[in-house]
């Protein structure tokens, strides 16, 4: 028996997401006696794969071919589920993102397995397997029982600590029968964003709504987060307004993160920018009302104008580092 983690690569490459699901994978299977075992699809190198060991999976298998150049999820999920099948899996692991959502419905119809998806946390019992995850955009939990032979869970991003647990990870290749199976969808260009930290991937965002007044008040926003090391992004009516591009806007219609830290900054917190962003371990408001529901969803705030709060932050930030 064992646990299956699909572990997603970029370019040939790991991203901080890959080592969360392998961390969680393996004290999942520590929970239930089991083996952790990654697959990794595509052509990814040795050393990479290797890394897994770090944090407790002791077995990688690597599916490549001609077919897995691009990611297709009828060819990934007829891997996943043949390698689950053969490993005697009992729990199949992935990231809640794009690559996760979409594989996990075909995996369940394949495996005839249960979905948890979004989850942020082992399971408190496992026989029964009940497992907790956020509902109602953040605002309470379900516990929910899988009660198949066979489970999916899906997790959220920035959830789960990344734990060591350095172990020796053997790396075995496997193949899977894809007669007849060709990606649906060619790739003709990739146009990559450099320059600039994803969105997704950022620890830390600053984020600006409608109190922000104006497109020109961006500066401090955008100085704060590369103090930061940070990205930026907006909520839904400054996109809508063109004062930022769209791929900024985070909550229920944009993107969905999960960041360590998150300034909400002139936002007023509705249900729907609240639905994207209720993960981040921390949120910090900024805002000229203080009966504005940002304020409920935020572990810390700070009550003011965010035009003459921010440069003090900023000098503040500076200040700090250069002491």
């Amino acid at each position: 028996m064992s646990v299956i983690v699909y572990t997603e690569n970029w370019d040939g490459k790991f991203k901080k997401i890959t080592f969360e699901i392998a961390s969680y994978a393996s004290k999942l299977a520590g929970m239930l006696n089991d083996e952790a075992i990654a697959v990794s699809i595509g052509e990814v190198d040795h050393d990479q794969l290797s890394q897994l060991g770090k944090y407790g999976i002791k077995r990688v298998i690597s599916a490549g071919g001609a077919q897995t150049g691009q990611f297709d999820t009828r060819i990934y999920s007829r891997i996943l589920s043949e390698l689950f099948t053969r490993e005697s899996g009992k729990v199949m692991v992935l990231a809640h993102n794009n690559a996760g959502k979409s594989l996990a419905p075909r995996l369940s119809v394949r495996m005839k397995a249960a979905i948890a998806s979004g989850v942020g946390q082992l399971p408190d019992s496992t026989s029964p397997f009940v497992i907790k995850k956020r509902v109602f955009s953040g605002n309470a939990f379900a516990a929910l029982e899988l009660t198949t032979e066979a489970r999916i869970i899906t997790l959220s991003q920035n959830a789960f600590d990344i734990v060591e647990d350095p172990v020796e990870v053997q790396v075995d290749q496997a193949t899977v029968d894809l007669e007849g199976m060709t990606p649906q969808a060619e790739l003709k260009d990739v146009e990559k964003q450099t320059g600039q930290l994803l969105l997704t991937d950022a620890e830390i965002v600053v984020s600006g709504g409608r109190g922000m007044k104006s497109p020109d008040n961006w500066a401090p926003i955008e100085e704060l987060a590369e103090l930061l090391n940070g990205a930026t992004a907006c909520s839904r009516p400054v996109s809508d307004e063109g004062w930022r591009p769209h791929e900024e806007h985070t909550g229920q219609t944009g993107k969905i993160i999960a960041p360590n830290l998150y300034f909400a900054i002139g936002i007023s917190g509705a249900t729907q920018h609240l639905a994207g962003i209720s993960a981040s371990k921390y949120i910090v408001a900024i805002n000229n009302d203080k009966d504005a529901p940002i304020f409920d969803a935020a572990q810390y705030g700070i009550v003011g104008d965010a035009s003459k709060i921010l440069p003090k932050l900023v000098d503040a930030l500076k200040a700090a580092r250069s002491a």
